[in-house]
């Protein structure tokens, strides 16, 4: 089975801040201990541990994004202000979720002599917290993937004490943070152990195979992510691993688009891969164009526009230069904008290639290039378009830039799209991902480990919750959720009916 490769954070981070084997110890008890009360609290006083979290946050937001612009290079403004906003903003949500109810899933049905199938129980169903989970934080958002991420924010609303593993290349905020989480949740009652962060690599792999530990998830790379679930579903006892690893996100652009509106969408799909110096699980990796689509004057203007971004570290940018340099020497492939790069900073680069070359690339031309660069393959009719796609790996997002009298066009691309990814725009752009109520932010291998789940919206609670069916119980020992009376008034489905 293999480990999980240790990167040159990684490394300096066992020179820096690492947990101590003691210390990762009293984590793990004490995350074992709070479990039984954590879940034994009501959704209300959760979603106020969760809002005082969110709250201290914000009063220490000034800090707070300094100190990730210094560990990250992303600018303090807007990035970073806003990363920090959204961050707060799905801790408060997840307050609402816990306060609406639905998330638990409470069923009732009665006992039935009448039953088609023969007399039935008396049975009731409802969610339950799968108990303490290690999350591993993201490198490229310090505050929404990170230590009070939206993985954090679900886990702990569902009721799971939550042992955070820091990632190396922001220690500092992920300290500072964490001290701050775990003041709020101890001044709003929150049970002791509820919350820790620990770092170091080995550490993070030792979590991650204690018994203790009943699911994790993790936002990163392909390599990285896989080898952690074969570690957690190797276990004597498996485990759920909810894995964000790798998209291309595809971009088809239909013959109408292009003649209606082509200068616009270049400039804009410019803006969305370069974004972030193309540091975004949702970049648009690959931009589908017609034949004789002649925006490749508006494209270059667009691109050559883009300022040069610093990457996140040494790291991710010697990583993306050697896959840069793979993908301009991939056969078919020519240059459309040759990006620069002085350090760790890059101006974008933009590559353009033909369906029948890209079905012959190889994984050159198929797999996410982490950073600024993205590739044009050109179409020649739909039906190519179709065989294309068909041969891609499945992401998060897949996108069409089309109008609305396209409709018969663009109909029969969808049960295509719609294999590739999580998530599927019209005339938007995936570098933008919303918290809600509807959000889907997952999709098939390798874009996750788990395609039915997502780690984005307030359906990534129900990621950290299992289903416990009680039969013939009497009312006095039911949990409240599925007592007669329905004390918490929660949305419940009783006898088929909502």
């Amino acid at each position: 089975m293999p480990e999980p490769e240790r990167s040159t954070e990684e490394t300096r981070s066992t020179m820096s801040r690492e947990t101590s084997a003691p210390e990762l110890e009293r984590t793990l008890a004490a995350a074992a201990a709070a479990a039984r009360p954590f879940a034994a609290s009501t959704p209300a006083e959760r979603a106020g541990w969760l809002e005082a979290a969110a709250d201290a946050l914000d009063a220490e937001a000034e800090a707070l994004i300094a100190l990730a612009h210094t560990e990250t290079h992303l600018p303090a403004a807007p990035r970073l202000k806003g990363e920090l906003a959204r961050t707060t903003f799905q801790l408060r949500l997840f307050g609402q979720v816990l306060r609406d109810g639905a998330f638990l899933g409470a069923t009732v049905d009665h006992a039935d002599a009448e039953w088609p199938m023969g007399p039935r129980p008396d049975i009731r169903r409802v969610l339950v917290p799968i108990g303490p989970t290690l999350v591993f934080a993201a490198s490229n958002f310090p505050f929404a993937f990170s230590v009070a991420g939206g993985d954090t924010a679900s886990a702990l609303a569902a009721g799971c004490p939550v042992i955070l593993k820091a990632h190396p290349g922001h220690e500092e905020l992920s300290t500072r943070t964490g001290e701050i989480v775990v003041g709020a949740l101890a001044a709003a009652g929150a049970p002791a152990g509820a919350f820790a962060v620990i770092h170091g690599f080995e550490q993070g792999v030792t979590a991650l195979k204690d018994p203790r530990v009943q699911a994790a998830s993790f936002t990163g790379s392909v390599p990285g992510g896989r080898a952690l679930f074969d570690i957690a579903v190797s276990r004597p006892t498996p485990i759920p691993f909810y894995g964000e690893l790798g998209s291309v996100n595809p971009v088809v652009v239909t013959p109408g688009a292009v003649a209606r509106r082509g200068e616009a969408v270049a400039k804009a799909y410019a803006g969305s891969f370069s974004l972030g110096a193309g540091q975004f699980c949702t970049k648009p990796g690959l931009l589908f164009l017609p034949e004789g689509h002649g925006l490749d004057d508006a494209l270059r203007e667009a691109v050559g526009a883009v300022a040069g971004q610093p990457m996140l570290n040494e790291r991710i940018a010697q990583g993306f230069a050697h896959k840069l340099s793979e993908l301009r020497q991939a056969p078919g492939v020519t240059t459309v904008v040759d990006g620069t790069h002085q350090g760790e900073s890059f101006t974008p680069s933009l590559l353009s290639t033909t369906a029948k070359e890209f079905l012959a690339g190889g994984e050159a031309v198929r797999e996410e290039h982490f950073g600024p660069a993205s590739l044009i393959v050109t179409y020649s009719d739909a039906d190519e378009l179709i065989g294309v796609l068909d041969t891609l790996e499945p992401g998060l997002t897949a996108t069409v830039q089309g109008e609305e009298d396209e409709a018969d066009y663009v109909r029969p691309l969808l049960p295509s799209l719609t294999r590739l990814a999580g998530r599927l725009l019209w005339n938007d752009w995936p570098t933008g991902v919303t918290v809600s109520w509807a959000q889907q932010h997952g999709g098939p291998y390798p874009a996750t480990t788990a395609p039915t789940t997502t780690s984005v919206g307030t359906a990534a609670i129900e990621r950290f919750l299992r289903p416990v069916a009680w039969q013939g119980f009497p009312d006095a020992l039911l949990p409240e959720p599925l007592q007669e009376q329905n004390p918490w008034q929660l949305p419940r489905r009783t006898d088929g009916a909502r």
